[in-house]
C-alpha cells in the first residue's frame, strides 16, 4: 500500500464553481496508483467540494441559485458578519455541501461517473485562494 498527498492551491474569481477534475485526475496519474482511493479536503469554512454534473452549465446555476434562496447573503438575522454580508451566508453553504470528498480509483483513473465531475464552490463574492489537501492511498 502506498500513500501521496499533495496541496493544490485553487484562485477562484468569486462565487461559482471551478471543476478540479483535471487536476485531481493529474494528480492520480502521477502517482502511478492504480487501484484506490482519493480523498479530496477544501481547508475552508466559506468554500465546498462537489460532485456533480459536467455536462449542462445549467445544474451550477441552478445549485447556486438554490443555495442562494437556502442561505441568503445578508439576512438581518445572521449576526456573523464580521466581512460582509456574504459572510455566514458563505459557512451555511458551506454547511450545507460538504468541504470532503472521496472517490475511488481504479486503472490509475478517478471512477467519477458518466457526466460527473468534482468542483470547487466558492461561496464567497470576492476571489479567494483556496488550498484543496488530495490524499490517495492504493496500489
Amino acid at each position: 500500500m502506498r500513500q501521496f498527498q499533495e496541496s493544490l492551491e485553487v484562485r477562484t474569481r468569486g462565487r461559482g464553481l471551478l471543476d478540479l477534475t483535471g487536476e485531481v485526475q493529474a494528480f492520480v496519474s502521477r502517482s502511478g496508483v492504480q487501484t484506490g482511493l482519493c480523498v479530496v479536503f477544501c481547508r475552508h469554512t466559506s468554500a465546498s467540494l462537489l460532485i456533480q454534473e459536467n455536462s449542462d452549465p445549467d445544474v451550477g446555476r441552478d445549485l447556486l441559485d438554490w443555495l442562494a434562496r437556502t442561505a441568503p447573503d445578508g439576512d438581518p438575522r445572521y449576526r456573523h458578519t464580521d466581512e460582509g454580508p456574504d459572510d455566514l451566508a458563505a459557512h451555511l453553504r458551506t454547511a450545507l455541501l460538504s468541504t470532503q470528498e472521496s472517490i475511488p480509483v481504479r486503472g490509475g483513473h478517478l471512477e467519477l461517473g458518466r457526466w460527473q465531475a468534482l468542483y470547487l464552490v466558492e461561496h464567497r463574492l470576492a476571489p479567494h485562494r483556496r488550498e484543496v489537501v488530495l490524499h490517495l492511498t492504493g496500489l
